[in-house]
């Protein structure tokens, strides 16, 4: 038992490395090589892919009265939640959008409370209170900051938390009732129909003559790593670790995704990003952690 929670930890420390990183290099793409819902295509559709490739595997049967929860948890975890990253990262600073997810947490509580009618605690109002102090600061930082930040792109990464964190709490029943292999399929599939309309166009005016070994190696990355492992790994690790030792992972983020930079900028020379990393982003980062703290610590 002791080696499968290790195993866990592991995977779940793969998992937001693998999403630290992605800040960076799938902003290294865009949109020089490829727009964002062009890029969002290719990714739903590769990693929907080898998520049904696995469910042919699965034998296991869908109520019919749970289509319509797939079909929300499609639109809100996959097509809004990935249309909104893209075009919020896209137009803003790797380190702001790695410090704004660490909200989802924040998130999760709040619609939590509202649909599921859990109990929201001192601690928990007070968290909520501090982290999104914090988010809000850097939101209204990107319209005023130099470097590659953006009050727009700061907006979209936000609404992309609040995406992803409604979508966290309409799945949860489905995560016990089915296999969430199972789960995931679907959900990659409706998505899928929610992202066409926005995707297919962009994806047809890509010219891929343009693209070099490295923007298919990155392309390739996003596609295998941050969608299709990173979910498996979330999903082993699930089985093992309760999903607050879960979230609690995604702090790691903000701390890859400024050693990354840290080192695309001065280790390398690249002077694009130097500006990114000041004060104000990383009291913002501090403010949202303490406040996503407070709201998973036990209260007595």
């Amino acid at each position: 038992m002791k080696n499968n929670i290790l195993k866990a930890h592991l995977a779940l420390l793969g998992a937001n490395i693998i999403y630290g990183a992605n800040y960076l290099i799938a902003k290294g793409v865009m949109p020089n090589k490829i727009g964002p819902s062009a890029f969002i295509f290719l990714r739903i559709v590769g990693a929907g892919i080898l998520f049904w490739l696995i469910k042919l595997f699965i034998k296991e049967k869908i109520d019919n009265r749970d289509f319509l929860r797939l079909i929300f948890c499609g639109l809100l975890g996959v097509a809004a939640n990935q249309l909104l990253f893209f075009h919020g990262l896209n137009l803003t600073s790797p380190i702001d959008a790695s410090i704004i997810i660490t909200a989802i947490p924040i998130v999760v509580l709040f619609f939590s409370a509202l649909i599921l009618k859990e109990k929201i605690t001192k601690n928990k109002l007070i968290g909520i209170t501090i982290g999104g102090i914090g988010a809000v600061l850097l939101i209204w930082y990107g319209n005023k900051a130099v470097g590659t930040s953006s009050l727009l792109g700061n907006l979209l990464i936000f609404l992309n938390a609040c995406s992803y964190g409604l979508y966290l709490v309409i799945v949860k029943p489905l995560m016990k009732k089915y296999n969430s292999l199972t789960v995931i399929s679907w959900v990659f599939l409706f998505g899928f129909a929610f992202m066409l309309p926005f995707g297919l166009p962009d994806i047809l005016q890509t010219d891929f003559s343009a693209f070099t070994t490295h923007t298919y190696i990155a392309v390739t990355f996003v596609i295998v790593a941050t969608t299709f492992l990173a979910y498996l790994f979330n999903i082993y690790a699930l089985n093992y670790v309760a999903p607050s030792v879960n979230g609690s992972y995604v702090y790691l983020q903000p701390a890859v995704s400024f050693i990354m930079v840290s080192i695309y900028a001065y280790g390398l020379g690249n002077t694009e990003y130097a500006q990114d990393i000041n004060l104000i982003k990383i009291l913002s980062c501090l403010l949202v952690i303490f406040g996503v703290y407070l709201i998973s610590k036990t209260q007595k």
